[in-house]
């Protein structure tokens, strides 16, 4: 494995609560625990590195009590720190609401890891052997977005794996579009690809978005216990998931999308990535907690158990 998953996306703080139900407006409920992690871009890279695969954070992070628990988090999992802290304040944080069915909610206080400087981007050298993961979060940040948008065309030599994230739709049109122009694998979930694409059907969401990508393209739409949908040059392939019974499934979709890159700088075929991506995230949800990718072995075991 010669390539890297280079991260130019977010690492904030998770504040996460696990909580019977959300509250009603105005309405207020008992925590039954609450933990502090380092979530958002960590889950992917931390996911990815636990596959094998070598991860460089090339994003900004702050200077304070979150930053040095985001890089205490990064060096732990043996992930490449680019970027000097940033002397304008903290790391960000995100309040994760994790009700009884598993479901969560977040509530996100952007900090200085939304203030990535296109300088600071610029002497990050990618080649063929790397992909490159980008996230609809930075197009929501000013700086980011426009740091991305000068850097993009000079790593285009690299794959680029882009995951739009839950508030795609809140993205300028034109941004997102310049982006999905660069894009080699988009992956989101059903209900981003509807948002996205203006389709119901997840099929045919998945196909609407591998035509707005760059020729060859693949639109990775993951559903849940169902698996994924593959999507690339006009062809349609479903690839079935796991189905478990979830104890937590905050950053199930982040398991997936740092699985599947890892697979795919190890030389397997989309199909192939897509199938260990789904068996990531069924083990993942079986955690409680926001980073519980499983390792290469513990996905191995579980596919092989499965033969």
């Amino acid at each position: 494995m010669s390539g890297r998953l280079v991260h130019t996306g977010q690492v904030v703080v998770d504040l996460v609560l696990r909580v019977p139900a959300l509250p009603a407006p105005g309405g207020d409920v008992l925590a039954s625990t609450n933990e502090l992690h380092a979530g958002g871009g960590f889950n992917v890279m931390s996911a990815a590195a636990r596959s094998g695969s070598r991860v460089v954070y090339a994003g900004a992070h702050g200077t304070g009590r979150f930053g040095d628990q985001v890089r205490a988090a990064l060096r732990e999992e043996g992930i490449e720190v680019v970027q000097p802290p940033a002397g304008d304040g903290d790391t960000g944080v995100c309040v994760v609401l994790v009700d009884d069915s598993g479901e969560r909610t977040f509530v996100t206080a952007p900090g200085a890891e939304g203030r990535l400087l296109p300088d600071q981007l610029a002497g990050i050298g990618v080649g063929r052997a790397d992909i490159v993961y980008v996230s609809g979060y930075s197009l929501l940040h000013e700086s980011n977005g426009a740091a991305l948008r000068s850097w993009l065309p000079s790593a285009a030599a690299a794959g680029i794996l882009f995951d739009p994230g839950p508030l795609a739709g809140d993205v300028d049109t034109g941004a997102m579009a310049a982006v999905l122009a660069t894009v080699d694998v988009l992956s989101c979930n059903a209900v981003e690809a509807r948002t996205l694409s203006g389709q119901r059907d997840t099929a045919a969401a998945a196909a609407a978005l591998a035509a707005r990508l760059k020729p060859g393209a693949a639109a990775v739409v993951r559903d849940g216990a169902h698996g994924c949908v593959l999507a690339r040059t006009g062809e349609i392939r479903a690839v079935a998931g796991f189905p478990v019974t979830p104890a937590d499934t905050n950053g199930a979709g982040d398991t997936h999308c740092g699985v599947l890159a890892a697979a795919l700088l190890a030389g397997a075929d989309l199909t192939t990535a897509a199938v260990r991506a789904n068996a990531a995230a069924a083990l993942s949800v079986l955690r409680p907690g926001p980073a519980t990718a499983p390792t290469a072995g513990e996905i191995d075991r579980f596919l092989a158990a499965r033969e």
